[in-house]
């Protein structure tokens, strides 16, 4: 029998949308953990967690802690349109969209932060990931836009760091990493495909397995950094 106090597991939030539902079942498939916990804002029970209810968060963490530790924590989360057309001008703006893009995009995940990065184990490696996006960077920023978006990635992706610097004083082989998934066939996706190169669509399978790929492939010195699906580091 598996001891439970070294037996991985992993935890997939937001695990009934394109990419979250794809890493669960990547995950699943692999075999690597012995407990693959999916979270999403529509489950029920023990597998509901609302990324605008800090105490679901925290229920579903109680959850999680009940088992073996896990030494994977993936938030497959965002928003992007959803009632919110993405800003094409400065003069677009409005409160109402940058605080809901704050609210799922960033403070959100930071929440998940709070609560389920004590629950990784010290001792071992350990990966916690967020979806970012390459135009939640500052440096590569070139086209301008999109400024409720933009502007919580780039907010997610400092948490992301923060989160790094702390976990390595505690956790030394945690890896704490952003991921780029690509352009995904997904809701999120759909208004945006027409410009999409050819092969430049992927699939959700294609790109949990390569985003999967790009964590297997970090060490705790590349830490709080942003990585797209093919590995390559995105500039802050």
């Amino acid at each position: 029998m598996t001891n439970l106090a070294s037996a991985p597991s992993a935890v997939v939030i937001g695990a009934l949308g394109g990419v979250g539902r794809a890493v669960a079942e990547v995950l699943a498939s692999s075999g690597a953990y012995d407990v693959v916990h999916g979270f999403a804002r529509s489950l029920s029970g023990p597998g509901h967690l609302d990324l605008e209810d800090e105490a679901s968060i925290m229920a579903a963490a109680e959850h999680v802690r009940a088992g073996p530790p896990p030494t994977l924590i993936f938030i497959a989360t965002g928003v992007l349109h959803s009632g919110h057309d993405p800003e094409r001008t400065y003069k677009a703006m409005t409160p109402e969209h940058l605080l809901r893009d704050y609210r799922i995009n960033t403070v959100g995940p930071a929440l998940v932060m709070k609560h389920f990065a004590p629950l990784m184990p010290r001792d071992r490696r350990a990966v916690f990931a967020a979806l970012s996006a390459r135009v939640g960077s500052i440096s590569d920023n070139r086209l301008g836009g999109w400024h409720s978006y933009r502007a919580s990635k780039a907010a997610l992706n400092m948490l992301l760091r923060n989160l790094a610097v702390e976990l390595g004083r505690s956790h030394p082989q945690a890896v704490v990493a952003g991921l780029h998934p690509g352009t995904v066939d997904t809701a999120l996706s759909k208004p945006f495909q027409k410009g999409v190169a050819d092969g430049k669509l992927f699939t959700p399978t294609f790109s949990a397995a390569r985003l999967m790929a790009v964590l297997d492939g970090l060490a705790p010195a590349d830490s709080g950094g942003v990585f797209a699906w093919d590995g390559a580091r995105i500039p802050a």
